[in-house]
């Protein structure tokens, strides 16, 4: 079977360009690799999507599967080795064989990169976040800490100076890498405060967080603070590496605005592309402008074979 095509990722971008390919009438199969997609679906909750003004990010998930399914989208569970061009085809290579398609949408996200210090992975969802936009909410007139210095940290600091009690950067270098405008906005908030040269060591808690432990690199001194939240942002990495299309320096896949990328008949979408701003809700919008363009791509394709 020669699909018109295969979507890579069954995330919220994923399924959404998936709904949309079928209705376009596209012979579509989405691939996942696991049972559950999107980084949404590790959120406890979610407050910033349109139509459901408290959800679980899994129940959220769970909309989405209910909707593809009875749209008529066919997910597979299959790992993704890689993606090759043969004539006006695209070959897809998977832990269970190659497959055929006339197009490809990536859809594959990307993950935070992890601090790996004891209590991060027990606490995720618990007081542990990656996303002050997802979660700062949680945290009203509460005492959180960002970890980071770079451009979403301090962007992330920003948003939570409104929401939270107080703030504090935890930083490993004694000055931040973000933008000279973030920086001096971060500096006159009076409820953000900066703790140079220090690293997280360790994240305590019960059911959820209640402090973590902090070193200071130039002193080696070790002290602990009571803290509600944890927001950590030493960057993310997108699952890219089996496509060979033009990225950024960080691996992020370039688009043009109908998310088709520098390899005709490849498109991609949602948090593994470039983007200035990564939520469920641009992924979803991302999907449903791929499975057009897919569709503008297929079409022509084959009425030029006729």
């Amino acid at each position: 079977m020669v699909y018109d095509v295969i979507i890579v990722g069954g995330g919220p971008g994923g399924l959404s360009a998936g709904i949309y390919a079928v209705r376009y009438g596209l012979n579509t199969l989405v691939l996942e690799k696991g049972f559950v997609s999107g980084q949404i679906s590790t959120t406890g909750e979610v407050e910033n999507y349109p139509g459901f003004p408290s959800i679980s990010g899994m129940d959220l998930m769970d909309k989405f599967s209910e909707h593809a399914k009875a749209a008529g989208v066919v997910v597979e569970s299959r790992e993704i080795l890689g993606i090759r061009s043969e004539g006006d085809r695209k070959i897809v290579s998977t832990d269970s064989g190659d497959l055929e398609t006339l197009s490809v949408i990536i859809a594959t996200g990307a993950n935070p990169r992890h601090l790996g210090v004891p209590g991060e992975e027990e606490f995720r969802g618990k007081g542990v976040s990656y996303c002050a936009t997802c979660d700062g909410p949680f945290f009203k007139g509460r005492n959180v800490i960002v970890v980071g210095g770079g451009e979403s940290a301090i962007t992330d600091v920003l948003i939570l100076s409104n929401i939270a009690a107080s703030a504090c950067v935890v930083h490993r270098r004694d000055k931040l890498r973000a933008s000279q405008i973030l920086q001096d906005r971060s500096f006159e908030k009076p409820n953000i405060e900066f703790s140079w040269n220090t690293v997280l060591e360790e994240i305590i808690g019960d059911s959820v967080v209640r402090e973590v432990v902090l070193r200071n690199t130039a002193t080696n001194e070790v002290w602990r603070i009571p803290i509600d939240g944890i927001f950590i942002y030493v960057g993310i990495e997108p699952n890219t590496e089996f496509v060979d299309v033009e990225k950024d320096d960080s691996g992020f896949i370039v688009t043009d605005e109908r998310m088709a990328t520098s390899v005709d008949g490849i498109f991609a979408v949602g948090d593994c592309r470039t983007a200035i701003l990564r939520q469920v809700i641009t992924a979803v919008s991302d999907g449903s402008i791929a499975a057009f363009g897919a569709y503008e791509y297929v079409s022509n394709m084959k009425h030029n074979g006729e």
